[in-house]
């Protein structure tokens, strides 16, 4: 029963949510069914970000015919970041920050606290030229002329985009496999999603229209 709530399923956000009640299309890559007591069933889901747990807990139970709710979430990994390593408590944080502001020691903070190019690190990355970065960073999409170098990607992956010192620019979505980019000269490749950058942090190479002119 489990296997009809894998691969592509249609989901309509739960009435309690911060986000319009639209019916999307998530990607559960793997449901299993660890233990099983009395009314009590454990589960273990890798999906897609955004996903609902709760919905999927109650469409079991919809197919099962006898109905049924989560009572507890625990998320084991998001992203690079797994249970056993870079995941904190927030009792953990609690802590660090009482030792900041109590002792002025910084040292468990560090140790939660990371740069967040490490957020991008298991996705394609792009590299950007200098002239590129402001106009991304206004939110323009990216194009062959910008690109420095890149990791391979697929069409529709989502991909990092950093400066040439490796710094995060923003995230998009690729608009072509990356080993079509050899054999192009101009074209979009990239479509802005998420921007990180401020505008400004690189110098900008847009022409600005001078006050009054048409051209």
């Amino acid at each position: 029963m489990l296997n009809m709530l894998q691969g592509e399923i249609y989901q309509r956000p739960p009435l309690r949510s911060s986000v319009k009640r639209a019916v999307r299309v998530k990607k559960v890559n793997k449901i299993e069914l660890l233990e099983y007591t009395g009314k009590y069933a454990l589960l273990i889901i890798d999906s897609e970000a955004g996903t609902y747990m709760r919905k999927i807990c109650h469409d079991a139970g919809l197919l099962l015919g006898v109905g049924a709710h989560m009572r507890e979430l625990r998320r084991i990994r998001t992203g690079p970041f797994t249970e056993d390593k870079k995941l904190f408590r927030l009792q953990e944080i609690s802590e660090a920050l009482y030792q900041l502001r109590e002792e002025g020691s910084d040292e468990l903070l560090r140790n939660i606290i990371l740069p967040v190019e490490v957020s991008v690190c298991h996705i394609p990355k792009i590299l950007v030229r200098d002239s590129a970065v402001d106009s991304i960073a206004h939110g323009a999409d990216l194009a062959v002329p910008g690109i420095a170098a890149y990791q391979p990607f697929r069409k529709g992956d989502t991909v990092a985009l950093l400066t040439l010192k490796g710094e995060l620019v923003g995230l998009g979505n690729a608009l072509v496999d990356s080993d079509k980019l050899g054999s192009m000269e101009k074209g979009l490749v990239v479509k802005s999603r998420r921007v990180v950058m401020k505008p400004g942090v690189y110098p900008s190479v847009w022409k600005k229209r001078e006050p009054g002119s048409n051209n």
